[in-house]
């Protein structure tokens, strides 16, 4: 009974609407990596065996170690010490969040909007053994050394927090310096800005968890409810840019300033998925939004590092705004007067190699022959805004990358692109983004995107998120999960 529970949430709340570009496709020849690049495939490696359609459950651990040992809670959990957890899962909130590429921009994906179920967590016996991660037949991939206080991941947390724990394990098992969770506004006050509820006390409990593992914590704030919306159309920020601050005041009160290390203001802007609703499509509507969220911080946690959004890479739509054009617009209308912004930045390279650069245009197959699509060109032209207004001093923090594969699935990816890399490529690709990074002074902490999104039904629906998992749901019968090769080699790096 608990798995079928479990297993209607998890599909309830990561079940996703596909995007459909109206762009014309662009086209692109990779560059290969450059000889001298650090990261190397050791050996060839058969395609592992296909996924079955069983969804991932979050209660997992590395084959042949012990789940984390987590402190024993009072007979009600307090937000400032780490309860045991339970098995009760806690509903997902029916929101993607994140970045994912699509035809000539990056689309990010959103899902119908569901009704959460109510939560109910209470203390419960404690929980049976978990379920052993399998480990397929890859070959080794060489890593570089690694700065692991500059790497972090962003990941699916709305579960319950024994399953939380789990995954907290895993990304100390990495040895990721940062989590990244993002707060989907929506979902925690439905009802109106004076809504408090359970989700708030789950969520405090499971960042306490984070923080008691040694993590240091990004929190993205997005996505306003509908209430503070009079624009009722996908999602998109608060009429009133204040009732965001109000919202921030209140999440640092409960959080704790202490347990919060950087706070994103909003989720990729120039998109107008993300920003359905009054206030301009442009980098002036956005710090209309920054603004006064940007006080509230201050205020309430004068430690914690503020971070203007993270762009989406692509150019001008009907439904995008340059992500180049958007940053400079923000400098235009005051960026440069806010201390201590670290610049966010979402620097996807399609399937093309981290040390690439733009552009072959003869090529025919869409994804090479513009800047927006190289992680490296990326990377160039934000640095080049922020000294060009004065901002050198200010890091660019990569708040979501990473690259795909549909290696192991039992379909055709839903772009020929996503079916470029091997799953050894992918981990490749990470392991060199994260040097090449490292390696310069203007690239603050890295998040990859993604650790745990994925699901059999994203699988069966083709959906783009899957490929950029590290844990996907495995096929074979008493494997519920597959590792992918990045995962061994991120464990195994010097």
């Amino acid at each position: 009974m608990r798995f079928s529970v479990w297993l209607a949430t998890w599909v309830l709340a990561t079940m996703l609407v596909g995007c459909n570009s109206q762009l014309e496709p662009v086209r692109i020849v990779i560059t290969p990596t450059p000889s001298n690049a650090v990261v190397q495939v050791a050996t060839e490696s058969p395609t592992p065996e296909v996924p079955s359609q069983t969804p991932i459950p979050m209660q997992i651990v590395q084959e042949s170690t012990s789940a984390p040992t987590l402190a024993t809670p009072s007979a009600t959990p307090s937000p400032t010490s780490t309860p045991e957890p339970s098995w009760t899962p806690i509903p997902g909130d029916g929101t993607y969040i994140g970045s994912i590429l699509s035809g000539a921009v990056s689309l990010p994906q959103s899902v119908p909007t569901v009704e959460p179920l109510p939560v109910t967590q209470t203390t419960v016996p404690s929980p049976t053994s978990p379920i052993a991660i399998s480990q397929p037949e890859v070959s080794a991939v060489v890593a570089p050394v690694l700065d692991s206080a500059q790497m972090g991941v962003q990941v699916y947390y709305n579960m319950s927090l024994d399953d939380f724990g789990q995954v907290v394990f895993l990304v100390n098992q990495m040895r990721f310096g940062w989590i990244k969770f993002q707060v989907n506004w929506a979902f925690w006050q439905p009802g109106g800005p004076e809504e408090v509820n359970e989700r708030f006390l789950t969520f405090e409990q499971s960042i306490q968890l984070a923080k008691n593992r040694g993590l240091r914590v990004i929190l993205s704030v997005a996505k306003a409810p509908s209430w503070a919306r009079s624009i009722q159309e996908e999602d998109g920020p608060p009429d009133d840019p204040q009732a965001l601050a109000n919202f921030m005041r209140l999440l640092i009160q409960r959080v704790k300033p202490e347990n919060i290390d950087a706070i994103e203001i909003w989720n990729e802007p120039n998109l107008a998925r993300e920003w359905r609703g009054t206030l301009p499509f442009n980098g002036a509507g956005y710090m209309q939004l920054f603004r006064p969220s940007y006080d509230v911080i201050r205020q309430e946690a004068p430690q914690t590092l503020i971070l203007t959004a993270g762009l989406a890479p692509t150019g001008d739509s009907p439904v995008s705004v340059n992500d180049r054009d958007f940053l400079q617009q923000m400098f235009d209308n005051g960026l440069s007067n806010y201390e201590f912004v670290g610049v966010g930045i979402h620097p996807y390279g399609w399937a093309n190699p981290p040390d690439a650069l733009c552009c072959d245009m003869s090529g025919a197959r869409g994804w090479d022959d513009d800047p927006h699509f190289f992680f490296l060109n990326n990377l160039n032209d934000y640095r080049e805004i922020l000294v060009r207004n004065g901002y050198a001093d200010r890091q660019l923090w990569v708040t979501e990358f990473g690259w795909p594969s549909w290696q192991g699935f039992p379909n055709d990816p839903p772009e020929l692109w996503l079916g470029e890399l091997s799953l050894e490529q992918q981990a490749q690709y990470v392991l060199r983004a994260f040097q090449i990074g490292q390696e310069r002074e203007d690239i603050g902490p890295m998040i990859l995107w993604n650790f745990n999104f994925a699901n059999a039904e994203m699988i069966e629906s083709r959906n783009e998120i899957a490929a950029y998992s590290i844990f996907v749901p495995n096929f074979g019968p008493g494997d519920p999960l597959f590792k992918r090769p990045l995962y061994d080699a991120l464990i195994n790096r010097p």
